[in-house]
């Protein structure tokens, strides 16, 4: 994957790629989209089941896996930028507020950052706004991967 080019005003880059940003986005949508776990009926039929289950949110739901393993495989730079997009996007900052922002994410950061990302209510949403506040989409991203 590419690193993502300039923000804003171009004299700062960021750590993590783009594309990478764009693919946490797309895969937390697809978290957030599962319903919570129900119980069988008795009288359901156990292959229609299946396909139920695979909406549902399962403590070893492979999604959730997915995203956490990714983010734990980046580098502690590219974690400190996906907390601080997060935060960026979430609490209304502005653009000329990233630095200050990455650095409450960078004082802030530690091993858990997989674990406190995934578990954010509306993380693609918080993202995607992080990333628009600094002049970026994911709209050619997602044109070519949906």
């Amino acid at each position: 994957m590419e690193r993502a080019s300039r923000i804003g005003d171009g004299e700062t880059e960021l750590e993590v790629p783009l594309e990478t940003v764009c693919f946490i986005i797309i895969k937390a949508r697809e978290f957030d989209a599962k319903d919570p776990v129900t119980e069988s009926s008795p009288a359901s039929n156990p292959s229609d089941d299946h396909s139920a289950a695979i909406l549902e949110d399962h403590d070893d739901d492979p999604v959730l896996e997915e995203l956490q393993s990714l983010i734990s495989d980046l580098s502690a730079d590219a974690q400190i930028d996906l907390v601080a997009l997060m935060w960026l996007g979430r609490d209304d900052h502005s653009a000329d507020e990233w630095q200050s922002v990455r650095l409450e994410a960078a004082d802030a950061h530690n091993e858990h950052t997989a674990d406190y990302l995934c578990g954010t209510p509306l993380l693609a949403d918080h993202l995607a706004d992080g990333l628009s506040t600094l002049g970026y989409s994911c709209a050619e991203y997602e044109a070519e991967h949906l």
